[in-house]
């Protein structure tokens, strides 16, 4: 195999030709051809000074150059990315070439990888909200349809349908203003207002707020004991408290039939306050747990569904813990219930 330096490729040429015609002058010889071993000799000199200088300019002119600009350029594009490399000396460029545009291959497959995946989320997002806004809006086509058919005179008939079609927009709105929320929280739009406040009164006000709602599914809301009177943070009380009432009335949607419970816990951290909302629901399984806070993404789309909401309020929820700089996690099984855990600074 030929060396990457030009000098010794030319070299290895030449050497390779000038044996070939001695080869040949010694055939010539032994033929009986007036040959002597000077002018064998002489001419092998010539051959390999001559072959060595035309091939060391083909190879760097026509070859070594085009590789040599071809490696620049992408030295350069890594360089302008990271200025931790030294440049290379000449002698080095195509030993290393196949490795950086290896490397440079590596990088775009991973970049292609990556607008794959953003180009899949993209229309999986766009379906959701389409189908998640399709269905209110047939469901209103089509109670207004019927009304407009003869409905409206039947007095049994329109106050019923009335409501519904009011079900159905009230959802809508639900929707937009879920996605309003999430694309302020991203962008910055939508500043916390900062404050003092006591988590335990807190989530008191959301067991009150959520009362109803737990008698229905005979969920038992309590406050695990703690020696702690109060529990004071620096937060969003508003966003604090949206986060708490999904959290709280996800745990009850998906509450089990017997002895079920939502429980909040505190836990002392130092500089923060960790908040666990935990239940005995149904659970989740392990390979839907990453996805739990996707905009729309539910474990179970139909019984999702069923009990209503829109999809969005995990993925609120979390946008509200990260703008507050904080982090969120999640702990479940199928069967097992159901532990969701954030933290907040204290006052």
């Amino acid at each position: 195999m030929f060396s990457s330096n030009p000098q010794r490729i030319a070299f290895q040429i030449s050497l390779y030709i000038t044996l070939f015609v001695c080869f040949i002058q010694f055939v010539f010889a032994y033929l009986g051809a007036d040959k002597s071993v000077i002018t064998i000799a002489i001419t092998a000199v010539s051959v390999f000074i001559f072959s060595y200088f035309i091939i060391k300019f083909a190879v760097e002119k026509f070859i070594y150059e085009k590789i040599r600009i071809i490696y620049k350029n992408i030295r350069q594009l890594k360089l302008s990315k990271n200025n931790k490399e030294k440049q290379l000396s000449v002698t080095d460029w195509l030993e290393n070439v196949n490795q950086e545009v290896k490397s440079w291959v590596e990088d775009r497959s991973k970049e292609l990888e990556d607008l794959k995946k953003l180009e899949k989320y993209r229309r999986e997002y766009i379906g959701n909200v389409s189908h998640e806004l399709k269905t209110p809006i047939f469901n209103i086509q089509g109670y207004i349809l019927t009304l407009l058919d003869g409905g409206l005179e039947d007095k049994n008939i329109n106050r019923e349908y009335l409501l519904k079609t009011e079900k159905s927009i009230n959802r809508m709105i639900s929707i937009i203003q879920d996605l309003e929320a999430i694309s302020q929280l991203e962008s910055g739009e939508l500043k916390l207002e900062y404050t003092r406040f006591d988590m335990i009164s807190l989530v008191k006000e959301v067991f009150d707020f959520l009362e109803i709602k737990a008698k229905k599914k005979k969920v038992k809301l309590f406050i695990s004991p703690t020696k702690e009177k109060q529990i004071w943070v620096n937060a969003d009380k508003k966003r604090i408290r949206q986060v708490l009432t999904n959290l709280i009335e996800n745990s009850i949607k998906y509450s089990c039939d017997e002895n079920a419970y939502t429980k909040v816990s505190f836990f002392d951290m130092d500089d923060l306050i960790l908040t666990e909302v935990a239940d005995n629901g149904i659970g989740v399984s392990e390979s839907d747990i990453p996805r739990l806070f996707e905009r729309f993404y539910r474990t179970d789309k139909g019984r999702s569904r069923g009990q209503g909401g829109t999809g969005l309020g995990l993925s609120i929820v979390k946008h509200i813990i990260e703008a507050h700089e904080q982090t969120i996690n999640v702990r479940s099984g199928l069967g097992l219930g159901t532990t969701f855990g954030f933290t907040l600074r204290k006052a």
